[in-house]
């Protein structure tokens, strides 16, 4: 008698519970359909305009069907790379030259001597000003995506979405080390890579910083390769990065400062060589939604040079004078 008394009871709890999520999945609340941990992309969008301190100052369009790198050289002409072609403008954004490669560059790089290296999928191929192919080197593999080029000196370094790692090379092309493989002995967590946004830069002291985009953080390696330092966060917030992978690509100002881009939400924002939030280059609102490969690069009077490959322009930002 008494089981059957505690399993009428265990029932009755049971037909209570059904009742009540039956009536709570359908009552007609309308607050029922807002998911609380959805992201407010329409906010985060917005974003506080007072934290924008730069203004675009001007701007020019480049002939390439596509573009997909910007730099500058030591003399602040502006060089383009993209589908078939490389194009070098002055830095009032006048064309002056140009000349056509095979393939896709998605990536470039100037370096003092005025030698243009550009990543080619697998592969970097090197250029004069003129567009005489100086050399070529043999491909990373292939499952290779070479996502950015830095020279400095005599040392050369490329950053492989696809294999997930840094190179080192010489000048020639010699494979002198990788940087940034999974190593806890050494207390390098291995990059994360999740899409072909994966970026690289060299400080003012000559230190290689490598953005680990999974992670949304900024990584400081030494010339032996070891991890010093890093900064950074995850977050929903102005401060943060957020999405799959960001930031996306960033340039480096003359004080050691941080400009980075992003995707998902568009911005563009400064952070101090200590890796502080400084403030806004430009917000969502500056580009058309959905604009993925923004490029950065930075010329000697800090003038920050974005290439916005939806609107297939070169755009210029400078600070906002006091009272603007």
């Amino acid at each position: 008698m008494k089981s059957k008394i505690i399993i009428i009871i265990s029932l009755s709890l049971l037909l209570a519970v059904v009742l009540f999520m039956a009536w709570d999945m359908f009552y007609n609340n309308p607050d029922d359909n807002v998911n609380p941990y959805a992201y407010d992309l329409k906010s985060l969008r917005s974003g506080d305009t007072t934290k924008i301190l730069y203004e675009e100052t001007g701007h020019f369009s480049p002939e390439l069907s596509a573009i997909h790198g910007v730099d500058v050289d030591k003399s602040d002409r502006i060089c383009i790379c993209g589908d078939n072609g490389v194009e070098i403008f002055n830095p009032a954004g006048d064309r002056e030259s140009g000349f056509p490669i095979s393939g896709t560059a998605g990536s470039i790089c100037v370096d003092e001597g005025g030698r243009i290296y550009l990543g080619m999928q697998d592969h970097v191929e090197i250029y004069d000003k003129t567009g005489k192919k100086l050399m070529q080197w043999t491909s990373c593999g292939k499952d290779a995506i070479i996502t950015s080029i830095k020279v400095s000196g005599k040392d050369v370094y490329l950053a492989d979405a696809g294999n997930k790692v840094v190179y080192h090379f010489d000048q020639r092309g010699n494979l002198l080390k990788k940087i940034g493989e999974k190593d806890p002995e050494r207390r390098i967590p291995g990059f994360i890579v999740p899409s072909p946004y994966f970026d690289l830069g060299i400080g003012r002291k000559g230190e290689l910083w490598v953005v680990n985009p999974g992670r949304h953080q900024f990584e400081k390696y030494d010339g032996a390769g070891d991890l010093i330092s890093s900064w950074g966060e995850s977050s929903m917030s102005m401060e943060g990065f957020c999405g799959c992978c960001n930031p996306s690509n960033f340039a480096m100002l003359s004080d050691g400062s941080f400009v980075t881009a992003e995707k998902g939400i568009e911005r563009l924002k400064v952070y101090s060589p200590a890796g502080v939030f400084r403030c806004v280059v430009a917000g969502p609102d500056s580009f058309i939604e959905g604009t993925r490969g923004i490029d950065v690069a930075v010329d000697s009077k800090d003038r920050i040079l974005v290439l916005d490959p939806e609107k297939k322009e070169v755009r210029i930002f400078t600070m906002k004078k006091p009272g603007n």
